[in-house]
């Protein structure tokens, strides 16, 4: 803290010192707040000064805090998929969460949205087909266990090669998502014949003159990615009164993030 002016004055020297670090920036309108954890998504900021008017400015003061990024998650399934029926819609499952930032899996099929927002969605699926036909598949996606409106798309496949030799197909769509907090997204799909699968490779270990090591191929690989500013312009003051203020947040899970603020008015 630096000097203050006693209420009923000072002599000379002391307004010239506290005028001359005023000039400098040295003022006592600063502070920092950590951001609450456990997927909070407000933080109450407990300062004297602050009132309904006061203007406040928040600034990244910690490396958590300065890496912040807005929500993301990527998530893939290492096995073989099927479908049971063809009078049935079938759901697509994931194995692994690669990446997650406030989406995640709270089941093997649904990838949840802790933040409202706009959201790109890609899915990169590699399907086979084992039948002497050319086959169809369609993939859609489900909101919150409902079908989405004009998600849904289709793709050809060729007949197989030969016996024990499948066409493959890798099916890629990009679509965007306007979602709400607590929202969930599935992938559905639906075959035309029960020949047409989901298909995973194992990884390929190198024989020399005949193939270099090949990393595992998975058969569902699904992207998500936050459509917004910086992270930073999406902390916020929300609301304010006298002596304290809300900072609203995406939903953090992260600790030390700490922002530092300075107090205006």
């Amino acid at each position: 803290m630096f000097r203050r002016l006693p209420p009923i004055g000072g002599d000379p020297r002391n307004v010239a010192e506290i005028v001359n670090n005023m000039m400098d920036g040295k003022t006592n309108n600063t502070g920092t707040i950590t951001l609450a954890t456990g997927n909070a998504t407000s933080t109450t900021l407990y300062d004297a000064r602050i009132s309904p008017d006061t203007k406040i400015v928040l600034i990244p003061f910690s490396d958590a805090a300065e890496q912040d990024s807005a929500p993301y998650g990527q998530f893939v399934d290492f096995s073989d998929q099927t479908a049971t029926s063809l009078g049935t819609a079938q759901v697509m499952s994931y194995s692994t969460t690669d990446l997650t930032n406030g989406v995640y899996l709270s089941n093997s099929t649904r990838i949840n949205f802790r933040n409202a927002g706009i959201y790109a969605v890609q899915y990169s699926i590699q399907f086979k087909n084992t039948t002497n036909d050319t086959q169809s598949v369609s993939i859609w996606y489900r909101r919150n266990g409902s079908d989405y409106s004009g998600s849904n798309s289709v793709f050809g496949m060729p007949p197989r090669k030969s016996s024990g030799d499948p066409s493959q197909l890798i099916a890629v769509t990009t679509l965007f998502f306007d979602l709400s907090a607590g929202d969930y997204l599935e992938l559905a799909w639906h075959p035309s014949d029960l020949g047409v699968t989901l298909e995973h490779f194992a990884a390929v270990t190198a024989s020399p003159g005949v193939t270099p090591d090949i990393p595992e191929t998975p058969s569902v690989f699904v992207t998500v990615q936050y459509i917004a500013p910086m992270a930073y312009s999406n902390v916020y003051v929300s609301a304010q009164q006298n002596g304290q203020a809300t900072i609203s947040h995406y939903a953090n899970s992260t600790s030390d993030k700490t922002y530092a603020y300075i107090l205006v008015g």
